[in-house]
């Protein structure tokens, strides 16, 4: 069966996320493996249009990757509840106050694949959320 240019690239594309979730090997990863992360909760506020805020809060990151991942989650769900298929990062701040970290992203949520570098498949997203086991909205 032929596939579109679009659906190999979207597997390429998926592929690569997937690539990117790999265990790393090696002594940059020590203490790696004691990830016990608690996602406490995600609220979502409609700023304008298609511009949306998410703050999220989670105990047991290892960094603020992992509360901006947490994000990403989050958005791409979004989008999907709201039937698009695509949403564009505009930024996100990360705090830690003792064990929570908490994390105030926006991104723009859209039907086509937007402008800019910062831009997620939104199915994609979801699925590579969930073998991670980050939960999503």
């Amino acid at each position: 069966m032929a596939r579109s240019f679009g659906s190999m690239a979207r597997a390429g594309v998926a592929a690569a996320a997937l690539a990117a979730c790999a265990p790393a090997t090696g002594p940059e990863v020590a203490g790696r493996a004691d990830f016990d992360p608690g996602y406490r909760g995600i609220e979502t506020i409609l700023l304008d249009g298609d511009l949306v805020n998410f703050r999220v809060a989670m105990t047991g990151a290892r960094d603020k990757a992992d509360v901006e991942a947490y994000a990403r989650c989050a958005a791409a769900q979004y989008a999907l509840i709201r039937g698009a298929g695509f949403a564009r990062h505009v930024r996100t701040t990360v705090a830690q106050t003792g064990s929570i970290w908490r994390g105030d992203a926006v991104y723009t949520i859209s039907a086509a694949l937007p402008e800019g570098f910062r831009t997620i498949d939104a199915e994609v997203t979801v699925r590579d959320c969930g073998a991670l086991g980050i939960p999503t909205v």
